[in-house]
């Protein structure tokens, strides 16, 4: 008691903060062009269904064949890797596009989109292989994809080669 006895109650029992200045970079500006890049990418494309065992292959018409030769031996080094295990079909679209749409930003070539091969699905089938295949068709800054090598992920996981940021 003697320690404060020359104690008075404070005067106010709240701090005022000043308030936050905004970020200076367009960050919801970023995510509305991803979410309308996601929501542009269909499951639905008129492609058939992949045979068992038959590879991931796509080259954007106009460019070179070897393009996609040097791809699937893995020339390119790969810069980002997005693992989609454990997503469902839409979070897995969700996912892909904010992936692509980062790279495109960061200026990153190849990347690698693992899917998985299907073990832990109901059939054991790869359930978004198919649908990969087809969002990564539908997008302007793919060029090519093809499936990775035995040591990349084989046919659990997919190289895409992008543009750059200075290409249209």
């Amino acid at each position: 008691m003697q320690a404060v006895a020359g104690a008075r109650p404070v005067a106010y029992d709240r701090v005022v903060h000043p308030p936050r200045r905004p970020s200076p970079w367009p960050l919801q500006r970023w995510h509305d062009e991803a979410r309308v890049m996601a929501e542009a990418m269909s499951d639905f494309w008129p492609w058939d269904e992949l045979e068992s065992g038959e590879e991931l292959l796509y080259l954007r018409p106009g460019m070179k064949l070897d393009t996609l030769k040097r791809l699937r031996r893995g020339e390119w080094v790969v810069q980002a890797e997005l693992d989609l295990h454990g997503h469902t079909v839409d979070t897995g679209r969700l996912a892909v596009a904010e992936f692509l749409h980062r790279c495109r930003v960061h200026n990153q070539r190849c990347v690698r989109i693992v899917h998985g091969k299907g073990l832990g699905s109901r059939n054991k089938e790869p359930v978004l292989k198919l649908k990969l295949k087809n969002w990564l068709a539908q997008r302007d800054e793919v060029l090519a994809f093809a499936q990775a090598r035995a040591v990349d992920g084989g046919s659990g996981a997919v190289l895409a080669l992008l543009k750059g940021w200075r290409e249209r």
